[in-house]
C-alpha cells in the first residue's frame, strides 16, 4: 500500500496506503507497548520480541518490481526529528490531562471513523472492502488510539504464511498495510505505540519478520519505522498510481 507524504514529525502518522520501505534491527526487544486503561495511561513491558541481525541491505538504486499484494500501506505517522531511543520516546503516551486509550477493533461500527481517518491523508482511495479485508480477516492487528472518546490513530495489519529460511517448523510474515494519526495528534508517539502493539501481537501469532511499503519522499515515516528497528529491503519505482517510487522496509523478529 502505499505511505502518506506528510511532514517529517515525530509521530505524524503514516495515513493508509501502500508504503514504499538501512539500519540495524535492534531494541525491539526492549522497547515498551503503550497500553492505557480508560483511566489512566502507562507503558507496558511485551513479552520479548527476537530480532535478528539484519542482511545486506540493497544497493540504494536497485529496482525491484512491484508485488502483487493488494494490501494498502499508507503510514501516515512520521516520527519526525527526535533522535531519543524508542523506549524513551514510548515513556509517555498521554497527552495534556487525557489520556490515550489503545486498544483492539471491537466491531463494524468503529469502520466508519477508521476510514474517516484514513482517507484524509490518502493519494489513492480504497473502498470499504479493502478495510474490510483486512480488518474483519485479522480484527486482532487493527489497533486503535482513542482521546477523549474519539478515535485518533489506527493501524491496520494482517499476517501470512511464507517461505522462510529458519528451522521453524511454522513461519508467518506480518505486515502493515496502514497507519495514521489525527493531524492534530501527530508528534506524540501515538504511532510508535500502535505500531509496537501490532508488532507484539504478530510475533504472538508467529511471525517471524514485519514488512510494508512508504513513498520514498515519506522522511517522517521512515524514520519512525527505522528507529524501531525497520531496514530498507527493496525501492519499488513507480509504485504508487502518482508514479511515486516505494521503498519495503523489513523487521527480522527471529534470526533467518
Amino acid at each position: 500500500m502505499e505511505a502518506s507524504t506528510e511532514e517529517p514529525g515525530p509521530d505524524s502518522d503514516l495515513a493508509a496506503s501502500k508504503q514504499g520501505h538501512d539500519k540495524s534491527t535492534e531494541g525491539v526487544a526492549d522497547k515498551k507497548l503503550c497500553v492505557t486503561s480508560s483511566a489512566s495511561t502507562e507503558a507496558v513491558n511485551p513479552s520479548p520480541i527476537h530480532t535478528a541481525p539484519a542482511p545486506d541491505t540493497m544497493p540504494a538504486g536497485e529496482s525491484a518490481a512491484p508485488t502483487s499484494d493488494p494490501s494498502p500501506t499508507n503510514h501516515k505517522d512520521q516520527e519526525g526529528d527526535s533522535k531519543a531511543a524508542p523506549s524513551a520516546e514510548l515513556a509517555n503516551c498521554s497527552l495534556d490531562n487525557e489520556p490515550i486509550v489503545y486498544s483492539n477493533y471491537e466491531s463494524e461500527l468503529q469502520m466508519p471513523e477508521i476510514m474517516r481517518l484514513i482517507q484524509k491523508d490518502l493519494s489513492e482511495p480504497y473502498s470499504i472492502y479493502t478495510y474490510r479485508y483486512f480488518i474483519n480477516n485479522w480484527p486482532n492487528l487493527c489497533f486503535l488510539a482513542r482521546h477523549a472518546g474519539r478515535i485518533v490513530g489506527a493501524i491496520v495489519c494482517k499476517l501470512d504464511s511464507h517461505d522462510s529460511h529458519t528451522k521453524r517448523a511454522v513461519t508467518s510474515r506480518g505486515y502493515i498495510a496502514m497507519l495514521a494519526v489525527d493531524q492534530q495528534f501527530r508528534k506524540r508517539r501515538i504511532g510508535s505505540c500502535l505500531v509496537l502493539n501490532a508488532i507484539r501481537a504478530m510475533a504472538a501469532d508467529a511471525a517471524d519478520e514485519v514488512v510494508l511499503e512508504t513513498e520514498v519522499t515519506n522522511k517522517g515515516a521512515l524514520r519512525l519505522y527505522e528507529n524501531l528497528g525497520f531496514v530498507r529491503d527493496k525501492r519499488l519505482f513507480r509504485y504508487y498510481l502518482n508514479g511515486v517510487d516505494a521503498l519495503r522496509l523489513k523487521l527480522w523478529l527471529w534470526p533467518p
